[in-house]
């Protein structure tokens, strides 16, 4: 359908800026539930094509219909009339939603075509309750003429309108098409890479690294893959090594709730040091730190030294004793 040429009409008139102005929206920004063009010759007067709602009878269903928006529009709400026979709504009668010039009431002048239209996607598998050109058919026979609108156009109006239809439902068509074809090759594509969560703390660890204990780029991906202990200058102070602590840690680290290795530092000295490489003292025991052996020779000076005291206080009371005597 051609476009509505602005020379054609005042644009002083508020209805006509408008409307132009959601002509160009509906141009700018493609939908998939519906196509709506304005008639090149009167843009008072839409032609519409709308897709069944999902999950519904009238699911695959391409519905057309027209819309005629009055002179003091947006204050006044447009009328709807369906073309193409679906069991919902009555063909060639203006139908009764209170988004439609039957309620005038509800309408708010910040509404647009748009939104209309998605009302009306809205309200068809809801009960017609015998409102004004509603119609109670069942699901079986909707779910036929949901079939049967995909295969016939409707017939309206003159030859130039006729045309104006039959382009907007081939044009329906083909995006219902594409549409199947992306799902169908969204289901038989390649499964998506996922990441897991430990990949990615090992990543961010990596990436908060300083430069120089960082692998070469050429290793950069077998670093992420084999975690290295990371490597001290000659006149820096021999890292202490980690390793994966027990599960009842007393104090569990970031990860310990999402079943990742706890990494805890080893003591010097103790097995887990020297088996990793640590520098623990010679004849140390195991899980001894090297200040344990000066507190326990001092705790036995000082056990010794209570000791003489208390003697020599026993032997002073003995010889007063034995003067006395």
């Amino acid at each position: 359908m051609a476009a509505a040429n602005p020379a054609k009409f005042n644009l002083r008139n508020p209805a006509v800026k408008r409307i132009m102005q959601e002509i160009k929206e509906m141009q700018a920004e493609t939908c998939t539930d519906f196509i709506a063009e304005a008639l090149e010759d009167d843009i008072f007067e839409w032609h519409f094509v709308v897709r069944g709602p999902p999950d519904t009878e009238f699911e695959g269903g391409i519905y057309h219909g027209r819309i005629l928006l009055p002179s003091e529009y947006p204050f006044k709400p447009p009328s709807f009339m369906m073309l193409t026979a679906n069991g919902r709504f009555q063909t060639g009668v203006k139908v009764c939603l209170s988004i439609s010039s039957h309620h005038p009431e509800h309408w708010q002048p910040s509404w647009s075509v748009r939104t209309a239209l998605t009302a009306l996607i809205a309200f068809m598998p809801t009960p017609g309750q015998g409102a004004l050109g509603s119609l109670d058919f069942t699901k079986d026979e909707r779910q036929q003429l949901a079939v049967k609108s995909r295969a016939e156009v409707p017939k309206f109006g003159s030859a130039a309108r006729q045309k104006v239809v039959s382009e907007m439902h081939q044009r329906m068509l083909q995006l219902q098409q594409q549409q199947q074809q992306h799902h169908i090759q969204a289901m038989q594509g390649a499964p998506v890479a996922v990441q897991h969560p430990w990949q990615r703390e090992q990543d961010a660890v990596s990436s908060s690294m300083p430069d120089n204990n960082r692998g070469s780029t050429g290793n950069a991906a077998a670093a992420k893959k084999t975690p290295t202990a990371p490597t001290a200058s000659a006149a820096a102070t021999p890292a202490v090594p980690v390793v994966p602590a027990p599960a009842a840690a007393a104090a569990p680290a970031v990860g310990a709730a999402i079943g990742h290795p706890v990494y805890v530092a080893a003591r010097a000295g103790s097995p887990v040091s020297a088996a990793a490489g640590g520098g623990g003292a010679v004849g140390s025991r195991p899980g001894e730190l090297p200040g344990d052996r000066g507190l326990t020779f001092l705790a036995v000076v000082l056990s010794v030294a209570i000791a003489a005291m208390l003697l020599k206080k026993v032997m002073t009371a003995m010889s007063g004793y034995r003067l006395l005597v």
